[in-house]
């Protein structure tokens, strides 16, 4: 990898990590400002999904144009998800979805031109994570047939999974039929 994390800390903010019991957009409990993870050394046994994650600024060279998570109030998932959408006329199209998790204290920091940018150069669809139930889908204009972003808002019930396939399913915009990834 060619960059550090310094102080920044988002990510121990934002994503959920089942084997703590912490939530989505919840700050962990073993986190401390400017020191890091104060149980960093023993993550492999206790928290081992820290241990392996980190976020795609940290280890992509593609992401230049974009800044530090903590500066640009999103982290944005290397792990992508796919997704096969059908159009009209029922055929398939394979879709690359990156989730982007967003500090909820900045709702429209995912409205960041150098993000949007990066979405549209690389042809991916966002979907903008603010918890676990709450989330945005955009597409950008060149993979619209209107030509402008699209973005529609959904608020999950508990009840409901929160993969990626379910979530863009349950935005209603395109049917999901193959999901892989997380």
């Amino acid at each position: 990898m060619t960059r550090a994390c310094g102080d920044c800390q988002l990510c121990c903010k934002l994503l959920p990590v089942r084997s703590l019991g912490k939530k989505a957009s919840e700050r962990c409990k073993h986190q401390r400002t400017h020191k890091g993870c104060m149980i960093y050394a023993k993550l492999w046994s206790v928290a081992p999904e820290c241990k392996l994650w980190n976020c795609r600024w940290l280890g992509n060279d593609d992401m230049d144009e974009l800044r530090r998570p903590d500066r640009s109030h999103y982290v944005v998932d290397i792990m992508p998800d796919y997704v096969t959408a059908r159009d009209q006329e029922g055929n398939p199209t394979t879709l690359e979805v990156v989730q982007i998790w967003v500090d909820p204290d900045y709702p429209d920091a995912h409205r960041d031109p150098a993000l949007r940018a990066w979405l549209v150069r690389k042809q991916k669809v966002g979907l903008i994570r603010y918890g676990d139930r709450e989330a945005i889908t955009i597409i950008p204009p060149e993979m619209m047939d209107t030509g402008q972003w699209f973005e529609r808002r959904s608020n999950l019930s508990q009840e409901t999974a929160h993969t990626v396939e379910q979530v863009i399913a349950a935005l209603g915009h395109m049917e999901v039929t193959i999901g892989s990834g997380t």
